[in-house]
């Protein structure tokens, strides 16, 4: 094994949090910041890594499902947003006519359930 430790190509740090791996420190955040939610009540439950089929053999992930009491959110964290992915995520909202929010921070979470209550 080499001494030497891959760095992602965008600086995001991988993570470890309840048993369960994340490719960046955000999306770690977010999944912390939801399982606040439903403890609270505020949302139902979530789901991770929701994959859509966008045509070529290719599929697009978004990060979180989220069902609050008045519906369903599709979430992405994003620290970095690049066109392929803006791309992908536009095929998968357009062929499956829905909408995928875009946070930043996972602070941006609260507002959105909240509107969506």
């Amino acid at each position: 094994m080499s001494k030497f430790k891959l760095k992602h190509k965008f600086n995001a740090i991988r993570c470890e949090y309840d048993g369960q791996k994340f490719p960046s420190l955000l999306e770690k955040r977010c999944y912390i910041v939801l399982k606040k939610l439903r403890e609270s009540g505020k949302i139902l439950f979530f789901l991770q890594q929701i994959p859509f089929h966008i045509g070529g053999g290719k599929k697009h992930f978004v990060d979180f499902l989220v069902f609050t009491p008045s519906g369903a959110l599709f979430i992405e964290s994003k620290g970095r947003d690049l066109e392929v992915g803006k791309l992908k995520r536009l095929i998968a909202s357009d062929l499956n006519n829905l909408t995928i929010h875009v946070v930043k921070d996972c602070k941006e979470l609260y507002p959105l359930i909240e509107e969506h209550q």
